[in-house]
């Protein structure tokens, strides 16, 4: 089968094709004949920590038809749509773990279906099971145009929160604002408390979705309403430290989470992946939330793909694949 490798050359990620052999799947394992695999940026920034002319397979979500179901694998079985993360997914095969494995809706196409799993899992994890975000509540994400950050608006939606976001771009605010997006701040920089008490009359954001980074930490403690909960889920910044102000956190009882399945262990992933499931998957079903898509490319064209989502241009989930 062909894979497709990527390799840091002179601070460039050039992707090579290679034949590999199709894998073997596991008790607990699926193997799927990929149509369409997501693409993140934190895989782009791990293999950009790695020393020059490392190579590895990208890849970490996809969606596909079951072509081999393992005897422990559950209730999956040949000719099943699934979606889920996994590994070396810019292949022509890759392997699920049935625990990770979500059923695809029928009304998703192969690219929206590849775009949804770890989005969706972040955003459960963040908006759901931790951030226990509620209708009518305000939701504030910084960075809103990431894919992370309008899947959240999304789901805040279709849970009838409203969503206030920072973004650069004014252009991207007027799109989002079709998504739903009742408040667009065109910002960067850690000067929106005003703004957001404004719209919030005066109380603050419930629920903080922080993407930016340490250079807006303060800040976002500083606009937290009264047991207002603050979720970090990245720093596109670069910025890893922030001033945390400790009279704020005890006298509004505020709560601070990180989000990350790094440190998750299989029983809290299979959690994470049962939420989606219950909570996520019956709005996509009922057509109240649907992954939005950048751009799709085909496997061959994975260098312009990430040329465009380290453009920072992009506005929803990068593709590669079927559509």
């Amino acid at each position: 089968m062909r894979a497709h490798a990527a390799r840091l050359v002179d601070d460039r990620i050039r992707i090579e094709s290679r034949d590999v052999p199709v894998p073997e799947p596991g008790p607990r394992q699926l193997l799927v004949r990929v149509c369409a695999a997501g693409l993140n940026r934190g895989e782009l920034l791990a293999l950009r920590k790695q020393p020059a002319g490392t190579q590895a397979i990208l890849g970490i979500e996809a969606a596909g038809e079951v072509v081999r179901a393992g005897a422990d694998a559950g209730p999956f079985k040949a000719g099943d749509r699934v979606m889920g993360r996994c590994r070396a997914a810019f292949a022509d095969y890759a392997l699920l773990d049935a625990h990770d494995a979500l059923v695809v809706p029928e009304r998703l196409s192969w690219a929206q279906a590849a775009a949804l799993p770890i989005a969706a899992m972040v955003v459960y994890d963040m908006l759901i099971a931790q951030g226990r975000l509620v209708e009518d509540e305000w939701l504030l994400v910084t960075g809103i145009s990431s894919g992370v950050g309008v899947t959240a608006l999304q789901l805040a939606k279709a849970l009838g929160a409203r969503v206030i976001g920072t973004s650069g771009s004014a252009g991207k605010l007027a799109a989002l604002e079709r998504l739903g997006l009742d408040v667009g701040l065109r910002t960067r920089a850690p000067d929106f408390h005003d703004a957001v008490m404004a719209a919030t009359g005066g109380r603050g954001a419930n629920l903080i979705v922080n993407i930016a980074g340490g250079s807006v930490f303060a800040e976002c403690v500083r606009t937290l309403a009264f047991e207002g909960r603050l979720a970090t889920v990245g720093y596109m910044d670069g910025v890893l430290e922030g001033r945390l102000d400790l009279a704020a956190l005890h006298a509004r009882r505020l709560t601070i989470f990180g989000v990350s399945s790094k440190g998750c262990g299989p029983e809290r992933r299979r959690r994470i992946v049962q939420g989606v499931a219950e909570r996520v998957l019956p709005l996509v079903a009922d057509g109240r939330f649907a992954p939005a898509i950048d751009r799709v490319f085909p496997f061959d064209e994975l260098e312009a793909a990430i040329a465009r989502m380290e453009s920072d241009e992009q506005l929803g989930k990068i593709v590669a694949g079927g559509t």
